[in-house]
């Protein structure tokens, strides 16, 4: 079998299709966001909502993820998890987290940093419900993180679970719900011919967003 190495050392690919000047930009980079996302939807790109969530532990390990994307309004970025899973541990020692929109269909990225805060359990709670049941389930039943002898183990907590909820509706765990990401910073990355690409960052001080552009 040839090399990993060997395999993708010559992919190339020119990026051509779109470029992103500082009057598309525009002032508010959340509206750039919007923009952006609502063009990713109607290109019906593949998983849109999915996002890099790079997160800090306490002795300084870093650890990145997929999530999906479920809220975004304001600046504020929602997602949801197990408060008692790797990346709720790491979010309880350090409140600061990166979130990474990869869309190749569009040869674009978005980068997000900002503080995180839990969700109200109200808003866990209703989000919860409307999830289909089995994912109901399934919050219940994994203990994310943990370390499982094999999947049998697994199978046999959600088989639990789904005696334990027969013929009832699935409350919202207390150890599952909401976090919200409040960014301070963006950049978005528009992928241009010759690797020379376009970068523009927003930074926030005090009310007001500072644009700037940077070298690819």
């Amino acid at each position: 079998m040839r090399d990993v190495s060997d395999r993708i050392q010559h992919l190339r690919d020119d990026f051509t299709k779109f470029e992103l000047t500082e009057e598309t930009a525009g002032l508010q980079p959340f509206a750039l966001f919007e923009t952006w996302m609502h063009q990713a939807l109607d290109a019906e790109v593949n998983e849109p909502q999915a996002m890099g969530l790079s997160t800090v532990s306490a002795s300084g390990r870093v650890s990145s993820r997929m999530v999906y994307l479920r809220l975004a309004q304001n600046h504020c970025f929602g997602f949801y998890g197990n408060y008692q899973s790797l990346k709720g541990q790491h979010i309880k020692a350090h409140n600061r987290a990166a979130l990474l929109f990869f869309w190749p269909e569009l040869q674009r990225q978005i980068r997000i940093e900002g503080l995180i805060t839990q969700m109200a359990p109200s808003d866990s709670a209703a989000y919860f419900k409307e999830r289909p049941r089995s994912s109901q389930l399934g919050a219940w039943a994994s203990p994310q993180s943990a370390v499982l002898k094999n999947r049998s183990e697994l199978d046999h907590l959600l088989e639990e679970v789904n005696e334990r909820f027969k013929n009832q509706a699935v409350p919202c765990p207390e150890f599952w719900g909401g976090w919200i990401l409040t960014a301070d910073y963006y950049e978005f990355w528009q992928g241009r011919p010759s690797r020379l690409h376009d970068r523009i960052i927003f930074e926030r001080s005090a009310e007001q967003w500072l644009r700037q552009r940077i070298a690819p």
